[in-house]
């Protein structure tokens, strides 16, 4: 770990500069020059206050390999600045300081599901100290889109973890969802995803109010 003050004042000044001299090699020849203007703004910016830059260049590119017009792809740029912006600002106060941009990334995913910042912050919490945070995010972004409403989201990623549940069993609850689903199928009964999710849920909070199995839920910082 850099602990020395002029290391760190110098990762504060590179971070933004290299973030401007990697984005125009990535975006060459594979997105319109003013997408290509844009996204090297708003990545020395954003670098600046220490967010990810990988998922503007990959959200110009993938905007533009669809042939999205310029205007909708500069939207949606400016969009999802906001939305690392939500999810840097969660996590701090989940009292990650800095934030990982990995996990910020992973929050930004879920602001754009339909979480909340607060839904962020809660999720960061329950994940530590024994959970991957960015894993945790990407698992309720998943849910979200699913189908799963972000509260109840919220709820069953907090009652596995609560239930002693690895990353490995938060990285499950996708399939395990599914699985539901379409168990209820073949039993002839239309199961949403969210009511596959609250059988989880009640489980798993079944599981951890069992004798033996509680443990001190973790508070906000």
């Amino acid at each position: 770990m850099r602990t020395f003050f002029g290391a760190l004042v110098l990762a504060i000044v590179a971070a933004p500069l290299a973030a401007q001299q990697d984005v125009p090699a990535r975006l060459a020849g594979r997105v319109p020059p003013d997408v290509a203007t844009l996204v090297r703004q708003l990545a020395t910016s954003a670098a600046a206050r220490g967010l990810p830059v990988d998922p503007l260049i990959q959200k110009a590119i993938e905007g533009s390999a669809k042939g999205v017009p310029s205007a909708r792809v500069a939207t949606a740029l400016r969009g999802l600045v906001a939305q690392l912006d939500v999810a840097a600002a969660a996590l701090r106060d989940a009292g990650s300081t800095p934030p990982d941009t990995d996990a910020i990334a992973a929050g930004a995913f879920a602001v754009n599901a339909g979480l909340s910042g607060k839904d962020v912050t809660a999720l960061a919490v329950a994940s530590r100290p024994s959970n991957n945070v960015p894993a945790t995010l990407r698992v309720a972004s998943t849910l979200a889109a699913m189908g799963v409403p972000p509260a109840q989201t919220v709820e069953l990623v907090t009652n596995v973890i609560d239930a002693g549940g690895s990353t490995a069993d938060v990285l499950a609850l996708p399939t395990q969802v599914m699985a539901g689903v379409s168990e209820g199928r073949g039993r002839g009964r239309d199961v949403t995803p969210a009511q596959a999710a609250a059988g989880l849920s009640r489980a798993a909070a079944a599981h951890a109010n069992a004798p033996g199995q509680n443990k001190p839920k973790p508070g906000k910082p």
